[in-house]
């Protein structure tokens, strides 16, 4: 009967989150492969027979970074009662965790490859796909409060959908570029003051 393989020496979770962290913090450009063993604590066979491949590490952290870190939209949208509610729990959530201190600023999706070398181009596809499903989910939102009557029937859905997603992604741009939580916070409060009558346009 053959022998089983050697186990790993590291904690693989502990070593995702690690990278997770520094993908965050620099975007995955920046972060080389040296810069990952290192704060991973491994040496290149050992990420590579872990985890494939740094895009594929790269996806793996943006899974965890969504569990974890990025869960705050998901469940704004799934808990209060109205439209209105879960939208400014979303920006006002999220404004919170881009300045929580000891953690990079901003939101690792909107951040980490905006801009990537025609060689990346999978990874800057990736996060804008995952962006876009953000926004369908704002959508979809809305569209449940006009179903439920607390957004006025005649609604653009799409439009209030794309304006709060750009005021979302807004705050992350600003966070990273150090503005401090109270101004995000009275972003947060000009944009749901705009609701009313954005949702009163047709």
């Amino acid at each position: 009967m053959a022998g089983r393989g050697r186990p790993r020496s590291f904690d693989r979770e502990a070593a995702l989150l690690s990278a997770m962290r520094l993908f965050w913090e620099r975007g995955y450009e920046a972060t080389s492969l040296t810069d990952l063993t290192a704060a991973m604590g491994i040496k290149s066979p050992s990420l590579y027979a872990a985890f494939g491949s740094k895009e594929a590490l790269f996806r793996e952290a943006v899974a965890l970074y969504e569990r974890t870190e990025g869960g705050i939209t998901e469940r704004a949208l799934t808990g209060p009662a109205t439209a209105r509610a879960a939208v400014d729990g979303v920006l006002r959530g999220n404004a919170v965790a881009y300045t929580e201190p000891g953690n990079p600023r901003g939101c690792m999706i909107v951040l980490a490859a905006t801009n990537c070398a025609p060689e990346n181009e999978a990874v800057r596809r990736f996060l804008a796909e995952d962006r876009r499903r953000t926004q369908g989910l704002l959508r979809d939102r809305i569209e449940r409060g006009v179903a439920e009557g607390d957004v006025p029937a005649g609604a653009d859905t799409a439009a209030l959908a794309s304006f709060y997603t750009t005021v979302f992604h807004g705050l992350s741009i600003q966070a990273r570029d150090g503005a401090p939580r109270a101004e995000l916070l009275g972003v947060v409060d000009a944009a749901m003051g705009a609701w009313d009558g954005l949702a009163a346009r047709g």
